[in-house]
């Protein structure tokens, strides 16, 4: 597990920014321009959950069974960058940055998701990669980022959009792939997720970013919006 790095001096831990949302509601790419835009860093908390979900398949574990994916936490030694320009997704010396957005492990990462352990590991586990981050901010996208990763973030975003259009945008990153497969998986994710945390409604004090009718600069722009509003009204 990352550790921040030790000092004698007080840490000074980065602005972060927090983005949830649905499947298909443009959080990843979002939030990643906006790092690059704001010159912080971008961490992608779903690559975990999914690094290991292809851990545990490699390893001939059944992911229906919550027992045997935690016993896959302990030689789970995952690294990801924080670099928004481009990183790479690492379990042990493998590089699994493609291989993780696979449909295969998207059918089966929701069940290791859900399992309270798992979670209660990669928290921690985020919590030292966003500690340890050297400039001056990160933006941090996932599930549960504004109410259990990061709740107390000084800018916490919801970022969603209609079915439809998340429907439309995810089987146009997975070409090859059927429409209505995509829209099925995509639901069937979303159903079993929600089961673990809200992440269609926004909670108190997170700010809501609709897609819908919105192309990818303007939702950029709307995030951003945000982020500068947060920081007049901080100070």
């Amino acid at each position: 597990m990352p550790h921040p790095p030790q000092s004698t001096h007080p840490v000074e831990y980065p602005v972060v920014v927090a983005i949830d949302g649905p499947a298909g509601s443009g959080k990843s790419s979002v939030s990643k321009e906006v790092a690059r835009r704001l010159g912080w860093g971008f961490l992608d908390t779903g690559a975990a959950y999914r690094a290991l979900a292809w851990h545990a398949s490699a390893s001939g574990v059944d992911t229906d069974d919550a027992a045997s994916v935690v016993s896959c936490l302990d030689s789970f030694d995952y690294r990801i960058g924080t670099d928004p320009h481009g990183y790479a997704v690492h379990v042990g010396d493998t590089d699994v940055t493609e291989a993780i957005r696979e449909p295969g492990i998207s059918a089966v990462v929701s069940a290791v998701a859900r399992v309270p352990e798992v979670r209660t590991h990669l928290i921690e586990v985020f919590r030292a990669i966003m500690a340890a981050e050297e400039r001056p901010g990160i933006v941090v996208e996932g599930r549960d980022i504004t109410t259990v990763v990061a709740p107390d973030a000084p800018v916490r975003i919801l970022l969603t959009a209609s079915e439809a259009v998340r429907m439309a945008r995810r089987s146009a990153e997975l070409v090859g792939h059927s429409a209505a497969a995509t829209g099925a998986q995509l639901r069937a994710r979303d159903a079993a997720d929600s089961k673990v945390v809200d992440f269609m409604n926004a909670a108190e004090g997170v700010t809501t970013v609709d897609s819908t009718d919105l192309d990818f600069d303007a939702t950029v722009e709307a995030v951003l919006a945000v982020i500068r509003d947060a920081q007049v009204r901080t100070g």
